[in-house]
């Protein structure tokens, strides 16, 4: 069958909290645009996206995975996304190539502390998004609370297409704006009719409320709404596609997936309000050695351009990602890699649908497909055409904040293991493995404890390795008290050549800065070489500081001065004499020990509130705010910093303490001073 025009495809992501409701709303997506012929079921294990065999077990999305399928005539290509924090990466990479994006909310939860990550990463790549209100049928269900969580949590200006006829059990449709219909559903189908009473009242003044919300951001419906013309459904309907696109509205639609109501009315709103490749910005990158952005547009007569967003080890062969921007390449095309200065070929080409592969032979602008014999591109890698080369903006992944040791219960693991611990790093950014330099153990970090559960399960599960891990450990970071200088000097032989240094190294802190090591050495005479070896041996350096050997961050350090001796000077003399300079800089400095702080938000009834604020302040934590909510199911809910040290284990904790009715939400907030006893 031939593929619609470029303007008639839409890629798209589900992102929320976890529990909204993604996978299952997906599902339905997929159902009834007939790209699966059976509803599959998170809580059954049989959902068509949740294909890992953990994701079914725990009922959880943990790997993004892609599917394409057709509606009114439009290809949609779908990316549902994790919605635990643990698993944020493949959100970020995800977004980071889609054009559009549906937001789910909870109608019972609201706005949940990921649902604000997801948000504010979807507003970091300027992705136009859909907000979709789900669980209506839930006990505890309200619609207009949610709306306000969006614009007070969010900064959302959220526009109301749908308007729900009641909530909980007592819901029963809902009326739209554009139309004026009342919507019900029936064993799935969608039905329209006429509304009455206050409902047909409410969908006059939800038009009323469009048409003033639209008018502020497009000009066209401004102008027939000054002139008090009649603005008819259509053409109400762009100006809210152009304001959807600008970034300026949020058009909110609502339903029950679970129910099978509300989903075809937004997979219509995917169609109308989503930008297809060719509605979005032209890709931005750079050329070798070139300061200056250059674009690439969604065009085939342009030259190639793709992004890695993924890689992934799939039945131990190698499967990469890719977004194309531009141009077109065929399977054994050869194609240029910048950051890796190297040429690669496809092997294999496939157009995606979950875990299940279609084989296709050529790629075009705003195709999303997998490729198979790539063997060095990695996440965040541009393919292009070498001789018009550009290189787009990397993805970079959160820096871990848990670690544990790992080590195979037999000897002759040991290789199987390495192999296996360096497949899995290529597949996540956010997952790193070292060797302690001091007990010789493999030392494997990540987001959280659960997402080192998963891995340790898939090196057993996956790829048959049996291993054992210790317990959780915390990773910590060093920075600085103050600013400090020091000099070191080189001056030996080595291998029976003269070598010689002089250093001088700054150090500094830099509060919220991150690492930054530069030169102010400014004298034509010192040769390029010597000065680049020296600021790539204080970049290694800053990866175990003088305290207590953790890796540092917010420090700035700065290349002085050298002393520059042209019959003995060398990389290696510059190299030692650099790192010398900066340990003895760092212990003039003091240094500082900083620990993860985790944002946490538990919920529960009111009755155990005085509990969880006890069990918080006990382990150092800080209640940052009480929320009371009201409706059919009251709860409070607690919102509080506590050091990633004092919470390992707590949801056993709570569960116990709350009779197993509280939930909670944990993620990484910052790193903050602690001190050295028992790190």
């Amino acid at each position: 069958m031939k593929r619609p025009a470029i303007e008639m495809r839409r890629n798209i992501g589900i992102i929320s909290h976890i529990d909204a409701g993604k996978t299952t709303t997906t599902e339905r997506m997929l159902f009834y645009s007939g790209a699966v012929h059976r509803i599959g079921e998170v809580d059954e294990g049989s959902a068509t996206m949740d294909w890992m065999s953990q994701e079914r077990e725990r009922g959880i999305t943990i790997t993004s995975a892609a599917i394409t399928t057709t509606w009114a005539d439009h290809e949609i290509t779908i990316i549902d996304t994790p919605g635990h924090v643990d698993f944020t990466i493949e959100v970020e990479r995800s977004l980071r190539v889609l054009d559009g994006a549906i937001a789910i909310f909870s109608a019972v939860e609201g706005v949940e502390p990921q649902s604000e990550a997801v948000w504010r990463q979807a507003d970091k790549f300027g992705v136009p998004r859909l907000a979709f209100i789900n669980k209506l049928d839930r006990l505890g269900a309200d619609f207009e609370r949610t709306i306000e969580m969006m614009i007070e949590k969010l900064g959302a200006r959220p526009v109301l297409v749908h308007w729900p006829d009641g909530e909980g059990e007592g819901y029963t449709g809902q009326v739209e704006a554009l139309s004026g219909d009342f919507l019900t559903w029936e064993g799935g189908e969608h039905r329209r009719s006429e509304p009455t009473g206050e409902l047909k009242e409410k969908a006059k003044e939800l038009r009323e409320t469009l048409i003033e919300a639209v008018a502020e951001h497009d000009e066209s419906v401004m102008e027939a709404y000054l002139e008090g013309g009649a603005i008819d459904a259509e053409a109400l309907k762009a100006g809210l596609r152009r304001a959807v696109l600008a970034g300026e509205l949020v058009p909110v639609f609502c339903g029950s997936s679970l129910k099978n109501k509300g989903v075809q009315p937004l997979l219509d709103a995917v169609v109308d309000y989503l930008p297809s490749p060719v509605d979005a910005p032209p890709a931005i990158g750079f050329a070798p050695d070139e300061d200056e952005p250059i674009t690439r547009p969604p065009a085939e007569d342009a030259p190639f351009s793709a992004l890695v967003f993924k890689v992934q080890i799939d039945g131990g062969r190698r499967l990469t990602y890719l977004r194309v921007y531009s141009g077109s390449a065929r399977v054994g095309e050869s194609l240029w890699n910048p950051a890796r200065g190297d040429s690669e070929r496809f092997a294999r080409l496939f157009r995606m649908y979950s875990h299940k592969r279609e084989r296709i032979d050529v790629v075009g602008p705003g195709d999303i497909v997998a490729a198979a014999g790539l063997k060095e591109a990695m996440t965040g890698d541009t393919l292009c055409s070498q001789k018009e080369s550009i290189a787009f903006e990397s993805i970079l992944g959160p820096q871990p904040v848990i670690s544990v040791a790992i080590e195979p219960r037999d000897a002759t693991g040991t290789r199987k293991l390495s192999e296996t611990l360096a497949k899995l790093q290529a597949e996540d950014p956010t997952f790193q493995v070292r060797v302690d330099s001091e007990s010789g153990q493999t030392v494997m970090s990540g987001m959280g404890e659960l997402h080192l559960e998963v891995l340790t399960r898939r090196i057993d599960e996956d790829f048959g390795v049996d291993v054992r891990v210790g317990a959780p450990r915390v990773v910590y970071r060093e920075t600085l008290a103050k600013e400090a200088d020091a000099e070191s000097i080189f001056d030996r032989e080595l291998a029976g050549d003269p070598q010689y240094a002089r250093v001088r190294v700054g150090v500094a802190p830099r509060p919220s800065g991150g690492v930054s090591c530069t030169s102010a050495v400014d004298d034509p005479r010192i040769p390029g070489n010597l000065i680049i070896a020296a600021l790539e041996s204080l970049q290694a350096s800053t990866s175990s500081g003088a305290m207590a050997g953790y890796e540092m961050t917010d420090v700035g350090v700065t290349l002085l001065e050298v002393d520059y001796d042209a019959d003995r000077a060398t990389e290696a003399a510059f190299s030692i004499a650099a790192a010398n300079a900066f340990t003895e800089a760092c212990r003039m400095a003091g240094g500082q020990l900083l620990e993860p702080v985790m944002s946490v938000e538990v919920m529960a009834p009111g009755e155990f509130l005085g509990g969880i604020i006890g069990d918080i302040n006990a382990r150092d934590g800080k209640v940052s705010g009480v929320e009371e909510r009201g409706g059919a199911a009251p709860v409070s809910v607690v919102r509080a910093s506590v050091p990633l040290a004092k919470v390992f284990g707590y949801a056993t904790s709570l569960r116990s303490a709350t009779q197993g009715r509280a939930t909670y939400t944990m993620r990484f907030s910052h790193y903050a001073p602690c001190e050295m006893a028992g790190v």
